[in-house]
């Protein structure tokens, strides 16, 4: 069974300096058909407006991840990790039993794009966590790369893996799901049919009881698939 969630239903807020879309529930967007899919909690799609950002603020008993679509953005935190994420950065972040962080676009003139992850882990108040990496075009075209979770070299506390796709017009990829397991797939970019509805960018879809998730890009695409429990 698949089931879409399309970008022009997701919630929506603009700020002023910040021009937000919700996939879930989150803030003052409460829906209580989307509050989220098995272990993944929200998905936001961000464009942070030049010299903006989040102010300090804590967080706690999730895992947080941050993939950087296009232009900078500076992270501090209370565990004194200082870095700029730039475009194909890719933050995982647990933040176990508490942290305080900021994220802020330090550019004059150029907006942050981002999409900002969380899922639930697998247990509470754990040491928090700090990791990123930079991944290329190159390492992610035509295949499924991944890039967080149990399978990738940054590490989440939840039975899932992150993958990242970047598909040239026309190619197709088949993801195998293993008996129980689930998928969400979303559309950074581009066109693609996922299992034979088609998506484009800011959609998603979720999969379950499927043997795969089978998708084929309209165009060049670029896409993230969580393989969930």
């Amino acid at each position: 069974m698949i089931t879409l969630r399309q970008s022009n239903e997701r919630g929506h807020a603009h700020h002023g300096w910040l021009d937000t879309y919700h996939s879930f529930s989150f803030a003052d967007y409460i829906d209580p058909r989307h509050v989220g899919f098995r272990t993944l909690r929200v998905i936001n799609e961000d464009r942070v407006a030049p010299e903006n950002g989040f102010g300090s603020h804590p967080h706690k008993d999730m895992e947080i991840v941050t993939y950087v679509i296009s232009g900078a953005l500076a992270h501090r935190d209370s565990m004194n990790n200082e870095s700029t994420l730039h475009t194909g950065d890719v933050q995982a972040m647990s933040a176990g039993a508490g942290i305080v962080h900021s994220e802020f676009n330090d550019s004059r003139s150029e907006p942050v794009h981002l999409l900002q992850i969380w899922i639930r882990p697998n247990q509470r108040g754990i040491q928090p966590s700090y990791a990123e990496r930079h991944y290329s075009r190159e390492e992610k075209l035509n295949r499924l790369l991944p890039i967080a979770g149990a399978a990738a070299p940054l590490k989440l506390n939840q039975d899932v893996t992150v993958y990242a796709s970047v598909l040239e017009a026309k190619e197709r990829i088949k993801h195998p799901l293993a008996d129980g397991r689930h998928a969400w797939v979303q559309v950074v970019s581009g066109a693609v049919v996922v299992n034979g509805e088609p998506l484009h960018a800011g959609d998603g879809a979720a999969i379950s009881g499927a043997e795969a998730v089978e998708l084929s890009a309209s165009n060049e695409a670029e896409l993230l698939l969580f393989d969930l429990n």
